[in-house]
């Protein structure tokens, strides 16, 4: 039988070793200490949950709904984008409900482009942000990220070096992996390089609530002349520990969300509309609950630094995001993150994420998910201290 193209053109996903892996180990009964996967272990916040339970009993909220989200929750979100960004969104021209961030940008990526076209996207980075213009038969180019990096510069060279020009620059700060964080200067050149350069910016801004230590996310749309070139993805996910709810948003650009929705319109219609009305909820409501869920991660966050650094592996505390992105220790660098994923598995039994599944640069590092209790976490941190302590083969 003929190979389908566009499965072709995908990447090996290099997390499915470590996952094949985990489950042999557990089939044995091995106990693993998690942190592979990023998926949010705390409860939805219940006043979240009453509302989802109460719409779902209305036979009126069975119906198919609006595949751009209801007008409710879409003015919920630019309010949002209002009250904590200070920036002014139009529900009807500038908003709409994706099911969750990757719907809405693999489907924005099938809407803006062509087989042929070429995209940026940073290495490393979150999978789908490379993946998406590839299953919409584009090209991708990469721009390198990292300590000691100059990105401009680097964005710069990817530019210059890509044919036909780049039509998409895709970026995500507070990033994942890296936990990088950034500012509003930042995205002010990063304005100015898409006016010169006449290229799009889509930034997806999943982590905008997992802040740590005074430090607060801006938004992409704060910067004068931002809806001009581009969109923001936001998501509950994180923020409001959602994440099979699949509740997110495209905001900005009228071009692109008037895009996004035309081609939205005739791939499903819209998410379950009890979930939608929960979700206005969730932005309209107490928020409390948003500052308890960045508590639990930083608190978690800082037993798994404090745990690392006393068994001699020095990794920084991250600023944002529910992610630790930890250098391999030098005397197991040249394994390369899937091998020595593979060793921290078989010999200290925890799992964690390879760096390479992110990006040819993200090999000498991998990501632990802060999704493990305090006393899960000092379990990996023994076992992983055994591992470093031992002799050397």
């Amino acid at each position: 039988m003929e190979e389908f193209s566009r499965i072709q053109r995908l990447p090996p996903y290099v997390f499915a070793v470590v996952g094949e892996l985990k489950m042999k180990l557990r089939r044995q009964n091995v106990d693993i200490v998690d942190f592979s996967m990023g998926n949010p272990d705390i409860p939805t916040p219940s006043h979240v949950v009453d509302k989802l339970v109460e719409a779902a009993q209305k036979p009126v909220n069975h119906r198919y709904s609006l595949s751009r989200g209801i007008p409710n929750l879409r003015k919920a979100v630019c309010d949002r984008y209002a009250r904590q960004f200070g920036v002014d969104l139009d529900p009807e021209s500038e908003a709409i409900v994706t099911l969750g961030s990757k719907e809405g940008l693999t489907h924005l990526a099938l809407a803006m482009l062509a087989p042929g076209d070429v995209v940026l996207a940073p290495d490393p980075t979150y999978p789908i942000h490379q993946y998406a213009p590839i299953i919409a038969g584009a090209d991708m180019r990469t721009v390198p990220i990292g300590p000691g990096r100059d990105f401009f510069e680097d964005l710069t060279l990817a530019m210059r070096q890509a044919w036909p020009k780049p039509k998409l620059l895709f970026i995500s700060y507070p990033h994942n992996p890296t936990t990088e964080v950034t500012d509003l200067e930042f995205f002010r050149r990063v304005v100015d390089f898409a006016k010169e350069h006449k290229i799009w910016v889509v930034h997806d801004l999943a982590y905008a609530d997992l802040v740590f230590d005074g430090y607060e996310a801006p938004s992409f749309l704060q910067v004068a002349g931002a809806k001009d070139v581009g969109v923001e993805f936001y998501t509950l996910s994180k923020s409001y520990s959602m994440p099979g709810w699949r509740v997110g948003f495209c905001v900005g650009n009228k071009r692109l969300i008037h895009a996004l929705a035309r081609i939205k319109s005739y791939m499903d219609y819209g998410m379950f509309q009890p979930i939608q009305i929960a979700a206005t909820v969730a932005l309209n409501g107490p928020q409390e609950c948003v500052s308890e869920i960045r508590d639990i991660y930083r608190d978690r966050r800082d037993k798994l630094i404090e745990g690392l650094n006393r068994i001699g592996w020095e990794v920084p505390a991250p600023k944002a995001t529910m992610f630790v992105w930890a250098r391999i220790p030098e005397e197991f660098r040249k394994m390369g993150s899937v091998e020595f994923s593979k060793l921290l598995l078989t010999e200290a039994q925890v799992a964690v994420s390879p760096g390479l599944g992110f990006g040819h640069y993200g090999d000498e590092y991998v990501r632990f998910a802060l999704i493990e209790n305090e006393h899960r976490t000092r379990q990996a941190v023994a076992s992983i201290r055994r591992l470093l302590s031992g002799p050397r083969g």
